[in-house]
């Protein structure tokens, strides 16, 4: 891909000839690879949708397009577990002349038909959605609903070519009823995120960004951790205060702890605090936020690190151990000493004490390890005072 891209800045047509050829090779060099995990074919689509505009706006005469598209389609048919789907998805914009797509519409046309008309069985055509691609790039709109009438199920894979058809012609509410309607099903909707981005951006083209926020924009925000999840729907709806965007989501997803660090980095400490003290907010992430404002904001560290005790002491954290219990108290006498406090915290601190010993957690190591530190601090203060 890499290489394909460096090309492309001196020779378009080149690199484009570059991405049929790794097309082609793809199902050949990973056949034998075991692709439970997802991983692989996660890699290949990143890879096909990146090197896509390269392909469609590449400047190649008729005759040179249609030879790619000719390994291309051989390709496709050959891919035993779809590694090309991108390519196939959007062949009626690769084939770019208006010939070249109404050839490969017609190509397979008949043979979908009688495969999707024969509900007993499932026949998979490998050439289906390049054949609806086609269809609609080439404004068959008629032909893409006739053939999607047919199917026995109705999928997004499919379907959104019947979906993007009406928006082509205006008629962006039936889109959005079409799409919409394939999310009220009881059980997990396979490409749920597609469906519901292609209705906010029908809504969002409409003007109506609060309804497009609240019916698809928040079950749709994505991301590998909370905080990205965050930030992927304020970039998205960078006009909504990052605030309440935060508070939606929380209310959305449940697990208010889990949403600390997220609250934390995006400045509402008031939030955070209210995540540090909810059962799902992990100890060592409470531990590290009370080091790290333990300077800049030693009232909030001091009651994250009281909370990353308490948490401790229910027995929570993973791989939690009594020298855990030593940093969190260190933070929380350095935090609370910044602000004059050291009171308060040593009066929750033998709040927390007392209530292990007469609680079920007298025995606990980490309740033990904590009254031996605060019986340590405090003979040290007596021994200084005196």
């Amino acid at each position: 891909m890499s290489e394909i891209k460096a090309v492309r800045r001196k020779d378009p047509v080149a690199a484009a000839e570059g991405c049929v050829a790794l097309a082609e090779r793809i199902w050949p060099a990973f056949e034998h690879i075991d692709t439970s995990s997802g991983s692989l074919g996660n890699a290949v689509y990143r890879t096909l949708e990146q090197l896509l505009p390269i392909l469609i706006e590449a400047p190649a005469d008729e005759p040179t397009r249609a030879a790619w598209l000719e390994r291309l389609r051989d390709a496709i048919a050959e891919d035993g577990v779809d590694y090309l789907s991108p390519l196939a998805d959007r062949f009626g914009e690769i084939a770019v002349f208006p010939a070249l797509q109404q050839d490969h519409a017609d190509r397979d046309l008949d043979l979908i038909r009688i495969a999707w008309a024969d509900h007993s069985v499932f026949s998979h055509v490998p050439t289906a959605t390049l054949t609806l691609s086609c269809l609609l790039e080439a404004g068959r709109y008629d032909e893409v609903f006739a053939l999607l009438n047919l199917a026995k199920t109705r999928m997004w894979h499919y379907e959104k070519y019947g979906a993007e058809a009406l928006v082509r012609q205006g008629l962006n509410d039936e889109a959005l009823a079409v799409a919409s309607s394939l999310l009220e099903s009881d059980r997990a909707v396979w490409r749920a995120r597609d469906i519901q981005c292609f209705c906010e951006d029908i809504l969002k083209d409409q003007g109506k960004h609060d309804e497009a926020y609240h019916r698809f924009g928040l079950p749709s925000a994505t991301g590998t951790t909370w905080l990205a999840i965050w930030r992927d729907l304020i970039k998205r709806y960078p006009d909504r205060d990052p605030r309440a965007v935060l508070e939606d989501l929380i209310a959305l997803y449940g697990n208010k702890g889990k949403w600390f660090a997220t609250a934390k980095t995006a400045g509402f400490l008031d939030i955070a605090l209210d995540c540090a003290a909810d059962m799902d907010a992990a100890p060592a992430t409470l531990t590290r936020a009370a080091r790290d404002f333990a300077e800049t904001e030693p009232r909030f560290a001091a009651q994250v690190a009281l909370h990353a005790l308490n948490q401790l002491l229910a027995g929570r954290g993973y791989e939690a151990s009594p020298f855990d219990i030593d940093e969190a108290f260190g933070y929380l006498i350095a935090a609370s000493d910044r602000i004059d406090a050291k009171e308060w915290a040593l009066t929750q601190l033998n709040k927390l004490v007392n209530g292990a010993r007469n609680g079920a957690r007298s025995e606990d190591l980490m309740a033990h390890r904590l009254a031996t530190k605060l019986a340590e601090f405090e003979a040290t203060r007596n021994a200084t005072r005196h």
